[in-house]
């Protein structure tokens, strides 16, 4: 952690016992989020690479911040093959 995140960091959280990337199997593997529509209704939709989603990692994300910017320099790449 650096010096920022100590400061903002409140006294009652404490991560000592958390395991990092606990999750990270299942959330790639597909996950469900539940949508309040504005008639307040629930939807739920389920996301899964195999759906056509994309898991980028962080260091590429950083530098493909959108879907457009990731599907441009594919496409780039594809007419360079």
């Amino acid at each position: 952690m650096n010096d920022e995140t100590d400061k903002s960091m409140r006294s009652e959280y404490d991560f000592s016992e958390g395991v990092r990337g606990r999750h990270f199997k299942a959330y790639r593997a597909g996950h469900t989020v539940e949508i309040t529509t504005r008639d307040r209704s629930i939807e739920t939709r389920r996301f899964a690479e195999e759906d056509g989603s994309v898991m980028l990692d962080p260091d590429v994300k950083q530098h493909f911040p959108d879907s457009e910017s990731v599907n441009k320099a594919l496409r780039s790449l594809i007419a360079e093959s």
